[in-house]
C-alpha cells in the first residue's frame, strides 16, 4: 500500500493500462507488428527496424512517449528500457541482446535513510546515428553514446561516448578510435 500512496492511483491505474499493453506487445512474435503496437502507444519509430523480445519499464510515469527510434534500428532481445527519463535512438542504432538502458536512479521510497545522500536522479539517454552497443552492457541516466561509436558486450556506461570510438569495460573506458578511410 505505501507504494500506491507514494504514486497515486491515477499513475496506478496509468501501469496497470501499459503493463496489460507491454504484454499484448511481448505477445507479438513478428517485431514489425511490435513496431506498430508501440506507435499506437505513443512511440515515433522510423521506417525498417527490428525490434525483438525488449522490456519497458517505468511507464506509468509518462507512458511509451518518452521513447524516440529512428530507421533501420535493432534491438535485440531481452533488452531492458527505463521510460522515466527518455531514450532516443537514432537512426542505424543496434542494441544487442541484453542491453540495460537506465534514464533514472532511485534508491527507494521517499524517506529512504538513504535519499538525502543520493535523491532521485532522472535524465534522458542518447544513441547517436550508427552506434553499436554490445550485449550486456548497461548504458546509465543520461549518457549520449556518439555516432559510430562501439560500446563492448558487459560494459558499464556511466559518461558520453565519444563518436568513432569503442570503449569497455567497467566503468567502461576508451579503447581506440575508429580510423575512417
Amino acid at each position: 500500500m505505501k507504494a500506491l500512496r507514494e504514486i497515486g492511483i491515477k499513475k496506478a491505474v496509468y501501469y496497470l493500462f501499459f503493463k496489460i499493453f507491454d504484454l499484448l506487445v511481448d505477445l507479438s512474435p513478428i517485431p514489425q507488428v511490435r513496431s506498430i503496437l508501440l506507435q499506437l502507444a505513443g512511440v515515433k519509430i522510423g521506417k525498417e527496424n527490428v525490434i525483438h523480445d525488449v522490456s519497458f519499464f517505468n511507464y506509468y510515469k509518462k507512458g511509451f512517449s518518452t521513447l524516440k527510434i529512428g530507421s533501420y534500428c535493432f534491438i535485440g532481445d531481452g533488452v531492458m528500457i527505463d521510460l522515466s527519463g527518455g531514450v532516443v535512438l537514432e537512426n542505424h542504432v543496434t542494441l544487442s541482446n541484453r542491453v540495460l538502458v537506465l534514464t533514472h536512479t532511485n534508491v527507494g521510497y521517499k524517506n529512504h535513510p538513504l535519499q538525502k545522500f543520493f535523491p532521485k536522479f532522472t535524465k534522458k539517454v542518447l544513441f547517436k546515428e550508427g552506434c553499436y552497443v554490445g550485449a550486456g552492457a548497461q548504458i546509465m541516466p543520461g549518457v549520449v553514446i556518439g555516432e559510430c561509436a562501439v560500446v563492448g558486450a558487459g560494459a558499464v556506461v556511466i559518461k558520453n561516448v565519444q563518436s568513432w570510438t569503442v570503449v569497455g569495460g567497467i566503468p567502461a573506458k576508451k579503447i581506440r578510435k575508429i580510423i575512417r578511410a
